[in-house]
């Protein structure tokens, strides 16, 4: 029986993380990111693999960094034929890609070459992509760029945002996975090198990517608001005060108003100029210090002198 060991850390991981268990392999120990604190009380929260990893009895590792740590040595003596990470959130040392006897595959996120690090749901969504999927392939020292195994791709409708892509990026993800991994063991199946004239790149999302850039269109504003939903959410302000922006809806009308100007305002719709004349209704909002809301609750509670002609951002 193939011994593997498993790393990775948020709910993007569990589905991928029991189907190897169902599957039979042998899952001598499941490496994961450690506690931290969640929520406004800050309580200290395991992770979504940690929770699924001890309801099998498993054996759980939690390094703050992998690199020279005791965790790592403990991998190490556990001997495994391979490594297996699906969203693990550290960068493995090469000793340790070294490790295992049939080496170390990740379960990414994208169509590689596209979208190599660490947001490549978060890009394709905000860039417009129709399509994402998921890669088997081979770890190497540089980041994402090992050679690809398998692929298999998903659809991304314009209903879709990062939450979503994730549940069906990991259904994906398992079923390439188990189809794929048989073939790697065996010796049946190769690594096809990557273009590296085709990689691009999704570092994970900065705090001044959060914020809307009005210029932009009511499509693309669109995709940037669900390319951050759930996490980390995109925001413009107000008089000062930030509104955290959670849904929206690029209208088929125009308007000559300035970038960021609302440019219509009633008891149950707000809508904002963005670039090349396009519009766009706000859906759901936080603004500061309030609960999210709908956005005719927020225009009927403390929206209520949000008027039109004023500016965003």
């Amino acid at each position: 029986m193939t011994k593997i060991i498993f790393m990775g850390t948020p709910a993007f991981s569990v589905p991928i993380l029991e189907s190897l268990i169902e599957a039979g392999y042998d899952v001598a120990a499941v490496v994961t990111q450690p506690d931290r604190p969640v929520g406004r009380k800050k309580i200290i929260t395991p992770t979504p693999v940690k929770e699924a990893a001890l309801k099998h009895d498993l054996l759980v590792l939690q390094p703050e960094k992998i690199s020279g740590s005791p965790e790592m040595e403990k991998i190490k003596e556990l001997a495994p034929d391979l490594l297996v990470t699906a969203a693990f959130g550290q960068f493995l040392p090469e000793k340790l890609l070294q490790v295992p006897k049939l080496g170390a595959i990740n379960v990414h996120a994208s169509l590689l070459p596209k979208y190599r690090g660490g947001a490549p749901v978060h890009y394709a969504i905000m860039e417009g992509e129709t399509e994402t999927g998921v890669t088997i392939m081979e770890m190497i020292k540089k980041m994402d760029a090992g050679g690809i195994f398998s692929q298999q791709k998903a659809a991304i409708t314009k209903q879709d945002d990062v939450g979503t892509m994730f549940e069906k990026l990991s259904q994906v993800g398992k079923e390439l996975l188990l189809a794929t991994l048989p073939k790697i063991i065996s010796g049946e199946l190769k690594p096809t090198p990557q273009n590296e004239a085709e990689a691009t790149f999704s570092p994970n999302i900065s705090r001044e990517q959060e914020a809307i850039d009005w210029q932009k269109t009511a499509e693309e504003v669109d995709n940037q608001v669900r390319g951050m939903h759930p996490w980390p959410v995109a925001f413009t302000t107000y008089e000062g005060a930030r509104w955290k922006i959670f849904r929206t809806t690029p209208l088929e009308e125009t308007t000559t108003a300035a970038p960021g100007t609302i440019v219509s305002r009633s008891k149950k719709a707000l809508h904002i100029a963005c670039g090349n004349g396009t519009v766009l209704a706000v859906d759901e909002l936080q603004p500061a210090g309030k609960a999210k809301q709908a956005i005719q609750a927020f225009l009927n509670g403390s929206g209520q002198t949000v008027a039109e002609g004023q500016q965003v951002g």
